[in-house]
This record gives C-alpha cells, sequence and structure tokens, in this order.
C-alpha cells in the first residue's frame, strides 16, 4: 500500500480524461525536449515533462498534489517509489536544483551529454508511466 503524506497530497478523484490530458501534456513537454536547438530550453522542458509524468501518475493513483515547498521533491520521491526506480529520485533531484540554481542564483550550464541523459530518463519514465495508466 502507498502512503501519501496529506501535506503535499489530497484525494482527488480525476475524470480518466484528465488523467490521459496530463501524460499527454507530458509528452508534448518531451517532443520540445528532444527537437529544440538551445540547451537550457531542452533541459527545461525535460524537467517539466518529467514533473507533468509524476502528476499524471499520481492523478492515476488518484492523490492531487499540492502547491506546498517541496511538493516536487515529493513529486519525484512518489514517482521513484511506484515505478521501482530510485534513477527517477536521484536524477530527478540533480536536475531539480539545477532548475533552482538557475530560478535563484544566477543561471547554469546545461552541457550536451548532461541533456542527452536527463531526456533519455524522462522518455524511460513517461513509458512507464504511460503503461499504466492507459489501462484506464
Amino acid at each position: 500500500m502507498i502512503k501519501f503524506d496529506s501535506k503535499y497530497f489530497r484525494k482527488f478523484t480525476f475524470a480518466d480524461q484528465q488523467t490521459l490530458g496530463n501524460i499527454e501534456n507530458s509528452q508534448k513537454d518531451i517532443n520540445i525536449a528532444q527537437k529544440d536547438k538551445f540547451l537550457d530550453v531542452r533541459f527545461n522542458y525535460a524537467y517539466s515533462a518529467l514533473i507533468k509524468c509524476g502528476i499524471a501518475l499520481l492523478s492515476f493513483y488518484s492523490q492531487k498534489v499540492r502547491s506546498v515547498p517541496g511538493h516536487h521533491v515529493k513529486i519525484l520521491e512518489k514517482m521513484a517509489e511506484i515505478l521501482g526506480d530510485e534513477r527517477i529520485s536521484i536524477i530527478g533531484n540533480l536536475m531539480r536544483t539545477k532548475r533552482n540554481i538557475d530560478l535563484y542564483s544566477g543561471g547554469i550550464e546545461v552541457t550536451k551529454k548532461e541533456c542527452e541523459e536527463y531526456i533519455s530518463l524522462v522518455q524511460d519514465v513517461f513509458k512507464k508511466v504511460s503503461k499504466i495508466i492507459k489501462k484506464v
């Protein structure tokens, strides 16, 4: 049984179409991350896609994410737990930290190699989440 902390999540019944819409929204961001020529754009869309995958997965489990400090960390943790893939938590938190430095501390440098690694992880997560959600 998966336990959800009420500080970060609340029970909410999503319509199947909402859950499917959430995963489709993630796919749009993955497409941008794959195709854009700017590394910063690719990175930001990869991170966004990863978080949206988590929101989609959590909606499948009837959990709505609360917008409180630390909620992205909890999304990544729950995705890693549900999918049994610790890389999501480790690499996802590296991405989150890098994004926060970019937002709050004057910018970042993202390498092509990093982008490829991040996008590869997000594509893998997307496939796993889609497989679960498509059962709706």
